[in-house]
C-alpha cells in the first residue's frame, strides 16, 4: 500500500529519534564493526525513505531497518572483496556470512535480558579501554551524542574527544574485544565502569549539556531501562542505588519546566506534578541498597534525592539531613561538584553567609572555574545576601558559560530582576 512521502518522512524521523541507537547496537552485533554499523544504519534509513512511499510503512520498522542496513553492508563488503580477496573487507564479509550470525527479523523486537544495547554498553566499557575513552565512546555510540556535545559536557576540545573515540574503536578491533555481556564471574569487576557511564547517559537526558531543551527524555528513559537490566543481571547494592537515584530524579521531570519551556527550580516546582509511583519505587530501592551496608556514592545520592522527594513542600525539606549525607558522600567520593552541593546544602541549612565562603574556596582552587552552575550558585547566595554587584558579576559569568537555552533564559531573567 502506497504511503504519502510526507507521512513516510514523518514516520522515518520518529523511528530515527526513538530507535536509531537500538538499531545501531544490533547492527554492531551483526556486522562486528562500529563504523560499518554506522554506515549501515544510515543506508537503512535512506532505503526506507526511498522504498516506503511505494511499499508502505512496515509493521516492524526496526526489524525492516536492521535487515535493510545489514543487507546493504554485506553487499558492499562483497563488492569490495571482489577486488582484493585478501582485503580486510573480504574477511569481514566471510565473518558476516557465518551461519552463527544468521539474522531473524523477530530478533529486532525481542526484549531479552542481554539485549543488544546492554551488550554495546559493556563493550564500550571494556577494561582494555581508558576510562575517558569508555565514557566518550558510550555517549557517542550508545546515546548518539555529537562529538561537540560530549566535548561541551566534559569541558574539553572537540578534537580531543574525537581522537579518544577513534582510538577506542581501534583498540576494540585490535584486541578483538567481544561484543557481549561478560560472564557472571567477570561482571563485578566491570560493573563500576558501566554504572558510571549509565549515570552519565541519564544526566545528559536529565539536564542536557547544550541545546534548546532542558532535557532529553529518550536518554533518561534508556538509562533507566539499562539500569533495570543491570539490577536483574547483577543486583549489587550500587546497581540498585543507581536505579533508585535515576527514578527519584526522573520523578520530577514534569515539574522542571514551565508550559513555555522555561526552567523551574526545585523549590518552585509544583510537587503535585511529581510522579509518586517513581518516588515510591525509588525510595524503596534506596532503602534496599542502604540496608545492605555495602553501598557507595550512588546510593548516598539516592538517599539525598529521597529526602527531597519526601518533603511536602520546599519549606519542609530536611536540609540538616541532606547536609549530613553530603558530608558522608564527600568522604566516600571527594570531588569539587560534591563539595559544591554540600556548600549549597549548608547554605540552605545555616543561611547564605555560611555557604558563600565554601563556594568561594572551591572557585579559588580553580576546579570549577568553567562550571556555570558553580557561578550560578554563588550568584544566588550573593543575591540573597543583598550583594547585588557580586551577584550580577557571577550571573554574567554563569551566563557566559551556559550552553543550554532554558538555563540561559533563567540566568537572563535573574539578571533582569537584579537590574529592576
Amino acid at each position: 500500500m502506497a504511503t504519502a512521502p510526507a507521512a513516510v518522512r514523518e514516520a522515518v524521523d520518529a523511528v530515527y529519534r526513538s530507535e536509531s541507537r537500538r538499531i545501531f547496537a544490533t547492527l554492531v552485533r551483526l556486522l562486528g564493526d562500529f563504523d560499518l554499523a554506522e554506515e549501515a544504519l544510515h543506508d537503512g534509513f535512506r532505503a526506507a525513505l526511498e522504498q516506503w512511499p511505494a511499499s508502505g510503512i512496515p509493521a516492524s520498522p526496526r526489524a525492516w531497518l536492521v535487515s535493510a542496513g545489514r543487507f546493504k553492508a554485506i553487499d558492499g563488503l562483497r563488492r569490495r572483496a571482489r577486488f582484493d580477496a585478501w582485503d580486510d573487507a573480504g574477511d569481514a564479509a566471510e565473518a558476516i556470512a557465518d551461519p552463527a550470525l544468521a539474522w531473524d527479523e523477530r530478533d529486532a523486537d525481542a526484549e531479552t535480558l542481554e539485549d543488544d544495547r546492554l551488550r554495546l554498553v559493556f563493550t564500550c566499557c571494556h577494561p582494555a579501554l581508558a576510562p575517558d575513552a569508555q565514557v566518550a565512546l558510550t555517549l557517542r555510540e550508545v546515546c548518539g551524542l555529537a562529538t561537540e556535545d560530549i566535548a561541551n559536557a566534559f569541558l574539553v576540545p572537540a578534537p580531543t574527544i574525537a581522537q579518544r573515540i577513534v582510538r577506542a574503536k581501534a583498540r576494540i578491533r585490535e584486541a578483538r574485544i567481544p561484543y557481549q555481556v561478560p560472564p557472571v564471574a567477570e561482571l563485578a569487576e566491570r560493573l563500576d565502569a558501566v554504572l558510571r557511564v549509565v549515570y552519565l547517559v541519564f544526566n545528559e537526558g536529565y539536564a542536557a549539556s547544550s541545546g534548546e531543551t532542558l532535557t532529553r527524555p529518550d536518554l533518561s528513559a534508556e538509562a533507566i531501562r539499562l539500569g533495570r537490566l543491570l539490577v536483574d543481571l547483577l543486583p549489587e547494592p550500587e546497581a540498585v542505588g543507581l536505579l533508585a537515584l535515576m527514578l527519584l530524579h526522573e520523578s520530577r521531570r514534569a515539574a522542571r519546566t514551565s508550559a513555555s519551556g522555561e526552567m523551574v527550580l526545585l523549590d518552585e516546582q509544583d510537587r503535585s506534578l511529581w510522579n509518586r509511583a517513581s518516588i515510591e519505587e525509588g525510595a524503596a530501592l534506596a532503602m534496599r541498597a542502604l540496608s545492605s551496608r555495602r553501598f557507595g556514592p550512588y546510593t548516598l545520592q539516592a538517599a539525598i534525592a529521597a529526602v527531597h522527594a519526601e518533603a511536602a513542600d520546599a519549606q519542609s525539606t530536611d536540609w540538616a539531613q541532606i547536609a549530613g549525607l553530603y558530608e558522608v558522600l564527600l568522604r566516600a567520593e571527594p570531588s569539587p561538584v560534591v563539595a559544591l552541593n554540600r556548600a549549597v546544602a549548608i547554605a540552605m541549612r545555616d543561611g547564605p553567609a555560611a555557604g558563600l565562603p565554601l563556594i568561594d574556596e572551591i572557585l579559588a582552587r580553580g576546579e570549577l572555574a568553567d562550571y556555570h552552575l558553580a557561578h550560578a550558585a554563588r550568584a544566588d547566595l550573593c543575591r540573597r545576601l543583598g550583594r547585588t554587584a557580586e551577584a550580577r558579576a557571577s550571573y554574567e559569568r554563569a551566563l557566559a558559560l551556559a550552553r543550554q537555552a532554558p538555563e540561559r533564559q533563567f540566568l537572563e531573567r535573574r539578571l533582569a530582576e537584579l537590574a529592576s
